[in-house]
């Protein structure tokens, strides 16, 4: 997909050259950085007079890639509050889309109210594919009481 423009911001995958500013927004926001190095060619990141304000994330899970997992959504204090937010999660399941997944999770300890409005509902931990359990996000990044959120298909974005 192509760069979109969004209030002054633009949207496009993410470079080699944006990582440290994807790590200070991440570690700014409380978010883990494990496994985001491996991940970077596959965020979507906001950019805005050549600053990172917003970021986020899939990371394609086992041999086919038929399933993702959301991650590292942030966006910076001075751009909340303006559908950055919301542009980069559809872009995001947009982009998992194009390639192939056909399920997408994501971990979340704040957000479990945000995310049905994408198509998303909470699900079981045992319920998750091997391949995504074996993400860093899974083993080691996010604390057993997140919660586990699934979307399938295609669903009418509201």
């Amino acid at each position: 997909m192509s760069s979109t423009d969004l209030a002054g911001a633009t949207l496009r995958l993410a470079a080699p050259s944006d990582e440290k500013a994807v790590e200070a927004l991440l570690t700014a926001s409380g978010l883990p950085l494990d496994g985001m190095h491996d991940a970077l060619p596959c965020f979507v990141v906001a950019e805005d007079a050549g600053d990172i304000v917003g970021v986020a994330g899939i990371e394609a899970c086992g041999v086919s890639g038929e399933h993702a997992l959301l991650r590292s959504v942030a966006v910076a204090p001075s751009w909340q509050k303006r559908g950055l937010g919301r542009a980069l999660v559809m872009r995001t399941i947009a982009e998992a889309e194009a390639r192939g997944a056909k399920a997408l999770y994501l971990l979340t300890t704040t957000a479990d109210a945000y995310f049905p409005a994408f198509g998303f509902h909470a699900t079981t931990r045992d319920t998750v594919p091997d391949d995504v359990r074996a993400t860093a996000e899974f083993q080691d990044a996010c604390p057993a009481s997140a919660t586990v959120m699934v979307r399938t298909g295609s669903p009418n974005l509201v």
